[in-house]
C-alpha cells in the first residue's frame, strides 16, 4: 500500500518558523547577568511611559509614536508586579479601538537605564539617559 503524504492540518508537520521574541543578553564584567525582552515590531509592540494611574488595573500611557493610550494591565501581571508612574513599559496597541492598549512589560529603573546607555530607546521616550548624569545631591527640575 502506497504511503500517502501528511495533509496540510497534520499537526507533527510545521510549515513557517517559530518566530523567537527580540531579546537583548545583559552582559556585566564579561559574564551574562540576564535578557530583556524588546518589543516585537511584527506584531505592533511598542515602548511607552506609564504617566497618570488611573485605577481598576488602569494607566494612562504615553507611547513612543506619540499617542496617548489608556493602557490595560494583563492578567498575568496584575498581582505579580506594581507600575507606578515614570515606568517604561512594552504595548501592544488594540486593533479595533486606537485609544487603547495591553501593558506587556514593566522594566525597573535599572533595566531602563541599560536600555538608554545601548540606545535601543527610541527619543521620544527616552527620559532615562539624563538620570546618569546628575549628581545625587542636585534637584530636579
Amino acid at each position: 500500500m502506497p504511503e500517502t503524504p501528511p495533509s496540510p492540518s497534520d499537526p507533527t508537520e510545521r510549515t513557517e518558523p517559530v518566530a523567537v521574541p527580540p531579546v537583548i543578553e545583559v552582559v556585566e564584567a564579561g559574564e551574562e547577568v540576564g535578557r530583556l525582552p524588546l518589543p516585537r515590531r511584527d506584531r505592533g509592540e511598542v515602548f511607552g511611559i506609564a504617566s497618570q494611574l488611573l485605577g481598576a488595573a488602569r494607566i494612562r500611557v504615553m507611547c513612543e509614536d506619540s499617542i496617548s493610550r489608556m493602557g490595560r494591565i494583563t492578567g498575568k501581571m496584575k498581582k505579580k508586579m506594581w507600575i507606578r508612574e515614570g515606568d517604561l513599559l512594552i504595548l501592544r496597541p488594540w486593533g479595533f479601538q486606537e485609544g487603547k492598549a495591553d501593558i506587556l512589560f514593566r522594566y525597573s529603573r535599572t533595566q531602563s537605564q541599560y536600555l538608554a546607555r545601548r540606545n535601543l530607546l527610541p527619543t521620544s521616550v527616552n527620559i532615562f539617559s539624563n538620570l546618569d548624569a546628575r549628581p545625587e545631591g542636585t534637584p530636579s527640575s
